[in-house]
């Protein structure tokens, strides 16, 4: 009831002054999704750790903050934080000193328009997002792409060849399955007949994943492939011992850089799961009715993070040609059979 009141206060509020309304929760929007995409981040990371040592037979971290492992990541900040700025000679000062920067706004960008669950208040969810876009899905693919930006930049400017190799390699992968990628949201935008993320969720009362299960296998595979995890991982080949297109970097941007990867990882399984898996649609809890679609949402997003890692642990690499010739050869023309198999859904049921 007093929620209720509180919307109705601030909705009369947004109509009354729309600019200081929309500028104020644009700041106070950006401030909670960089917490919460940094501390989700964190907490991929420490899971990733925790979960490959249960797959392979080893501890994970267990020095730092108990037995679990907790404030490893902390140790690790302090240490990166504290290192050496150093930048190679020859190096494209400008461009390689701007390269983390573009990835981590390229991850804001990206996080701004993707919805993070849910409450529930009176029977009505209210979702969790700062852009509520009528084009959120293509906008968030089209921030996407700007990573590869930020790949080249860290491969040209190093004045390394590995690491160019690296970054050629990192795009030539990220192209080849951004394209399977975006047919496949174009064929969950005509099954749901709009392309905004929230509307999406809205319309899901059969998930996507079993509507389109060929697009929801396509999809997956193309955004392990993306997020440039293993099998898929050709930064580097299995005979380099680097890490490439950011062989050269060290101390806190290649820490930067790195976190990059754990924060796309977070907004790719979320992606996933508003596309595919129903979002934060579920029945409700007894005593956290408002919760619920939080909890619904967080355990999808969990087992879908899960997966992941367990792909990670349990794969070999590819090589590159044969990632490319699966990317062209395949996945962009099963996603196209996928589409025509959602427009024919979607015109029958329209």
């Amino acid at each position: 009831m007093y929620l209720s009141t509180i919307i109705e206060t601030v909705s009369a509020w947004a109509a009354q002054e729309p600019k200081i309304y929309a500028l104020a929760i644009g700041l106070i929007g950006a401030a909670i999704i960089s917490a919460v995409i940094n501390i989700g981040a964190m907490a991929v990371v420490w899971l990733e750790r925790k979960f490959l040592g249960d797959i392979q037979a080893r501890f994970g971290p267990n020095r730092v903050g108990s037995r679990w492992g907790l404030l490893q990541l902390g140790a690790d900040a302090i240490k990166l934080f504290t290192k050496e700025d150093s930048i190679p000679r020859g190096a494209d000062k400008p461009v390689y000193v701007w390269a983390p920067i573009i990835a981590s706004i390229t991850t804001m960008l990206v996080a701004a328009a993707i919805p993070f669950g849910a409450l529930r208040i009176d029977g009505k969810d209210y979702p969790l997002v700062v852009a509520n876009m009528d084009i959120s899905a293509f906008y968030v693919e089209a921030a996407l792409s700007i990573m590869t930006i930020a790949v080249f930049m860290a491969g040209f400017s190093s004045n390394n060849k590995y690491s160019m190799l690296g970054a050629f390699r990192g795009i030539a992968r990220m192209i080849a399955y951004e394209v399977p990628m975006g047919v496949c949201v174009i064929a969950v935008a005509l099954m749901a007949h709009s392309l905004n993320l929230v509307e999406i969720v809205e319309s899901q009362t059969l998930w996507y994943a079993f509507a389109q299960p060929l697009g929801f296998i396509v999809f997956t595979i193309a955004l392990v492939t993306d997020l440039g995890r293993i099998p898929f991982d050709q930064s580097e080949a299995e005979e380099e011992i680097i890490a490439g297109y950011t062989t050269e970097y060290g101390g806190i941007r290649w820490g930067l850089l790195y976190f990059q990867e754990y924060i796309n990882m977070l907004l790719g399984s979320i992606l996933l799961v508003l596309l595919f898996l129903g979002g934060w649609n579920g029945p409700s809890i007894p005593v956290i009715t408002v919760l619920s679609p939080m909890v619904w949402f967080l355990m999808k997003v969990l087992i879908v993070l899960i997966f992941l890692i367990w792909v990670r642990g349990s794969l070999v690499r590819f090589r590159i040609d044969q990632v490319t010739d699966l990317g062209w050869k395949w996945m962009l023309p099963l996603s196209l059979v996928n589409l025509a198999w959602a427009a024919f859904v979607g015109l029958y049921f329209a």
